[in-house]
């Protein structure tokens, strides 16, 4: 009899467990991987006097043409008027996704952006065993279908009017403040050029009119490996935007992403943090982002996210929470 009444506790134990694994795996890929949620934070990083500035800063849509819900989301963002767009790649995520990125970006023309590429901007998703994540950044074994990249960059850089800084650099006046920017091509995939930006960032600031318009420097890449970090902290970067980790994407409660897939600390797979690099600081944000591959789509205890980012004078109490 007690070998019965063990055996049936067994069983309830196992049921429970499965109940409460087909319940989280419902929730990750029907509900929280759609509920998108828009994060907003302050850093001070703009000189002393300047006007206060909205970055909104996306990444990873890995687009779809079907994702109306997500399309319909980001156009809503246009509503909180932002004064500038970061965008840090992997937008396309479907051979076709460059017709949903293209309507949810649309009520952004007109307003100053900036973006670079991740990998999944030149080649489309491939299946992947989630558990070699655990072993380290992803790799690809099969061979990926091209993209359209030339069509992104295109309707970026000529249609809104953004400016390409992959291994390159550039600069926008903003409500009055210069914002001097460098920026990498995916450093996931290797296709990063420190030397390039070097070059480039040395000749923009060579050639730069003096005059009263302060400047902020930004550095802006789709992966953040310690190595980008690293050196747009030595360039001068006082804020740095980066996407990719999806936040880790199935997290833990109570601790967090189990896996970064770069090598960024894993308490900073997320969020506003500081980088610090050879005794100086930036204020880095790493985005969640909105999307997941059509392979894996769940997310636990990570919603996909925007940052609406308010710059504020060094000296300013503003808190945009």
């Amino acid at each position: 009899m007690a070998r019965r009444r063990g055996a049936s506790a067994i069983g309830t134990v196992a049921l429970a467990l499965g109940a409460a694994s087909v319940g989280s795996l419902l929730w990750a890929s029907l509900v929280e991987r759609r509920w998108y949620a828009l994060r907003q934070v302050g850093a001070p990083v703009l000189p002393v006097g300047a006007k206060p500035m909205r970055v909104l800063h996306i990444s990873d849509l890995h687009m779809a043409p079907w994702q109306r819900d997500k399309q319909e989301w980001i156009r809503s963002l246009a509503a909180f008027a932002p004064d500038l767009i970061v965008d840090t790649g992997d937008n396309l995520g479907h051979e076709r996704g460059f017709e949903g990125v293209e309507y949810a970006l649309e009520p952004f023309r007109g307003i100053p952006g900036v973006f670079v590429n991740g990998s999944n901007d030149y080649y489309g998703p491939t299946p992947k065993n989630p558990m070699k994540y655990f072993s380290g950044p992803s790799t690809v074994h099969v061979k990926p279908s091209n993209l359209d990249t030339g069509e992104l960059t295109g309707f970026f850089r000529d249609d809104l009017g953004w400016l390409d800084l992959n291994n390159t650099v550039g600069e926008l006046t903003v409500n009055g403040t210069r914002l001097e920017f460098f920026g990498v091509d995916d450093p996931h995939r290797n296709f990063d050029r420190l030397d390039t930006v070097t070059g480039a960032l040395d000749e923009l600031r060579a050639s730069e009119v003096s005059d009263d318009a302060p400047t902020v420097s930004i550095g802006v890449a789709h992966a953040p490996y310690r190595r980008i970090l690293d050196s747009f902290v030595t360039y001068g970067a006082s804020m740095i935007f980066a996407g990719h980790t999806h936040g880790g994407q199935v997290c833990v409660p109570g601790y967090g992403a189990l896996v970064t897939n770069c090598d960024i600390p894993r308490r900073q797979v997320k969020g506003l943090s500081m980088w610090t690099h050879a005794l100086r600081v930036a204020y880095l944000n790493v985005s969640a982002g909105l999307g997941t591959s059509i392979y894996s789509p769940v997310r636990f205890a990570c919603r996909p996210e925007a940052t609406l980012l308010t710059l504020v004078p060094r000296e300013s109490t503003h808190d945009a929470r």
